[in-house]
């Protein structure tokens, strides 16, 4: 993209973030507020952990670390070292720092630049868990058997010292060439026995090529990110962490969980609809967990079905219980398993409380006042952070396709159609594969589900119209 074409891009952008009413930058009081935290953290407490190697695996780019792992054998099994940063270290409850955050409740990414949660003297800095640097955080120490079930969980604070930062393609070269040192090979030997629990618990992990939008020398363009199998092991170590959060918590009485319920029996045979007309063999006897982990994304068949299964994660949110009584449904059902959000407390405001709940249940005391008092709007705030996230992460996307297209309006393309509108089957989605444009498909005639499809761009102009596409 020229950067002609990046000029109503950037005020399509410009314009997205005064529709959703977001702040330009944080107050003065804010900033003063964090300066002074960075300067001088609350230490008190904090056991000196700093002889653990840890290491952290995130994008290339990024800089606000919420998490670093050290893993090891242990006799009879393992120990998931797992390091959360302790932005509570650095937060006054009732301030004015801890104000905006709840005003905030997530950050949110744009194509150039972010809206943090945090100032980043602190979620780029002082409070992330960047490598060399001495920082506090939320210290878990989980252990598995022999075959990766956890069998006891630890929770202290600590100060943590990363030795080294790295990237998912980095850390799936050196395991793949045999060349990782054991607590970084271990993430396959412990990420393939955690998914294999997955499996036996019924849970599921969605494979689907994501939209990515990438930078260039200041330019943006669109890509498709099939996940690696680093990906998916690093998000068992999360998922495990959280899944070990919600059942402390849960034994101690008071939490905060993330809940999605069962998808109703209508959204269900939906989807068995859906298998039909792409031909998917889906016997009664199998269950839904299993048929998805048997689907290849490089199929547009079974890309087109994988994309439909993401209707019965719809739903999720937060649930507060107190008194030792769970809700009703306790149970995230992608999950399968009691489940909380706890590991990314720099860019997710409902962490910072989930870590205090579990350090007071691992110490055998009660929550203190701060956080019992902020937990009943915290599912409400959560919410609505989580929704302007989406919002903003859809409308993102949607302004780069219209960019990058805007001069094609006419052209046709070899796509494949992803999706159809059960009550408007001749509209719905179709899946391009260069450039990587996932868009609105609007036809005359019934569209063929999960086959190719030849389309024409009608419209699309940055901020004017999003991506349209017809039947060619």
């Amino acid at each position: 993209m020229t950067g002609a074409a990046e000029t109503p891009l950037r005020a399509a952008l410009r314009g997205l973030r005064t529709e959703l009413s977001l702040p330009d930058d944080f107050p003065p009081e804010v900033f003063a507020e964090a300066a002074d935290a960075a300067r001088s953290p609350e230490l008190a407490g904090h056991a000196d952990a700093t002889d653990l190697p840890f290491l952290t695996v995130d994008p290339p780019t990024s800089t606000d670390l919420d998490q670093a792992m050290h893993l090891e054998r242990r006799a009879h099994g393992y120990r998931v070292h797992y390091a959360i940063a302790d932005v509570a270290a650095f937060v006054r409850p009732g301030g004015a720092l801890d104000a905006e955050a709840h005003r905030r409740g997530t950050t949110l990414y744009f194509p150039d630049g972010r809206v943090s949660l945090h100032p980043e003297v602190l979620s780029e800095d002082a409070a992330s868990l960047l490598p060399g640097r001495v920082r506090p955080a939320v210290l878990w120490e989980i252990d598995l058997d022999p075959e990766g079930a956890a069998v006891a969980t630890r929770v202290r604070r600590a100060l943590v010292r990363s030795r080294a930062k790295l990237d998912y393609a980095g850390v799936q070269r050196q395991i793949d060439a045999g060349t990782a040192e054991e607590p970084l090979a271990l993430l396959r030997d412990i990420g393939t026995l955690r998914e294999e629990q997955e499996v036996a618990r019924g849970g599921i992990s969605l494979n689907v090529p994501e939209q990515e939008i990438t930078e260039h020398d200041g330019r943006y363009g669109l890509a498709y990110r099939a996940p690696l199998p680093a990906d998916g092991w690093n998000a068992q170590v999360s998922l495990l962490t959280g899944m070990a959060a919600a059942h402390l918590m849960a034994e101690s009485g008071t939490g905060i969980l993330r809940t999605l319920p069962v998808a109703p029996d209508g959204a269900v045979a939906r989807l068995r609809r859906s298998a039909d007309a792409l031909h998917i063999d889906w016997p009664h006897h199998v269950p839904y967990a299993r048929l998805v982990r048997s689907l290849d994304p490089g199929r547009t068949d079974h890309a087109a079905f994988l994309q439909e299964c993401t209707t019965l994660l719809r739903g999720a949110g937060y649930t507060v219980f107190d008194g030792g009584d769970l809700p009703v449904p306790a149970v995230h059902a992608a999950v399968a398993d009691l489940y909380t959000h706890c590991t990314a407390p720099l860019r997710r405001l409902v962490d910072r409380y989930a870590s205090e709940l579990c350090v007071a249940a691992c110490e055998d005391r009660d929550p203190p006042e701060w956080v019992l008092a902020a937990l009943p709007a915290l599912p409400k705030e959560m919410a609505e952070g989580t929704r302007r996230a989406n919002t903003v992460e859809r409308e993102s996307v949607d302004l780069v396709e219209a960019a990058l297209l805007k001069d094609k309006v006419g052209e046709v393309f070899d796509g494949y159609v992803v999706d159809v509108k059960e009550n408007e089957p001749a509209t719905g989605t179709v899946h391009i594969d260069a450039p990587a444009i996932v868009a609105r498909v609007e036809g005359t005639a019934p569209l063929p589900l999960g086959e190719r499809l030849r389309v024409r761009l009608a419209q699309a102009a940055p901020g004017t119209a999003k991506a349209l596409f017809v039947p060619a």
